[in-house]
């Protein structure tokens, strides 16, 4: 479990939990809960994405992925658990000083982006879609579960923990979704362009796969095109929030630059 959440990473949506609380003034205390909670989810989520079953991956973050670290089985528990502990760290901190409602809204905007509404889904349907042609438009369904949802839920949990109203909620889900999408792209550009000693996996192993990605589609530059439409989507919804929105932009510009 240490070997898988504790390496190297971005720790990019424990910022979101970060950015999108501070965007309604709460105090840090109160994150530390979310954040990490959405920090072992994503780690379980590799540990389990890596397995021979799934994308059957050897390198992850730099380092031989967990399964071939330590085995099979106890690769597929070590992420059971991570799992679990999320949820237990959301539930019980007790510097989250909110109440009940509210803890219990935060649980559920989690479990709902690990389901088969959300990641679980996601990662279904990108099994399905291996080898076979999909349109753009099933391509952006597939990844607003396996990636967005997570995200997503990134962002409300901090918007959540910061008491936004419903409106401020909405906004930050248009945000959120494009920034998910945005995220996705980027990554599938990274597995054509990118080295494994710069994104820390194996490139090139979604064409051996025969899944579909954004380039594949698109093509390299319609797939940067569509980045850049995208992003100026995500930036677009933070408008109303004004300058307070400055670190939620710092870290969708982010997503669309970053070369790991």
């Amino acid at each position: 479990m240490r070997y898988a959440a504790l390496g190297g990473g971005k720790r990019l949506r424990p910022l979101l939990v970060y950015a999108s609380g501070q965007l309604f003034d709460a105090p840090l205390s109160r994150l530390d809960a979310p954040a990490a909670a959405v920090e072992l989810i994503h780690a379980y989520s590799l540990v389990h994405d890596d397995l021979p079953a799934m994308d059957n991956d050897a390198l992850r973050r730099g380092q031989p992925t967990c399964h071939i670290a330590f085995g099979e089985a106890t690769a597929i528990l070590a992420g059971d658990a991570l799992q679990a502990l999320a949820f237990h760290h959301l539930a019980i901190d007790p510097a989250m000083d909110v109440d009940a409602s509210t803890r219990l809204a935060m649980l559920r905007t989690l479990a709902e982006a690990c389901g088969a509404d959300g990641m679980a889904g996601g990662q279904a349907l990108d099994l399905a879609a291996a080898g076979r042609k999909i349109d753009l438009q099933e391509l952006e369904r597939l990844h607003a579960l396996k990636t967005g949802a997570l995200i997503r839920a990134c962002v409300r949990l901090g918007a959540t923990a910061g008491f936004a109203s419903a409106p401020d909620l909405s906004a930050l889900d248009v945000y959120a979704s494009a920034f998910g999408l945005a995220f996705q792209i980027r990554d599938d550009i990274l597995d054509v362009e990118g080295a494994s000693a710069t994104i820390g996996k194996t490139p090139g192993k979604d064409a051996v796969q025969g899944k579909p990605t954004f380039p594949s589609l698109l093509g390299m530059e319609g797939a940067r095109n569509r980045l850049v439409q995208i992003i100026d989507e995500a930036l677009a919804a933070l408008v109303p929030f004004g300058s307070r929105a400055h670190h939620l932009g710092i870290l969708a510009r982010y997503a669309a630059a970053r070369t790991t």
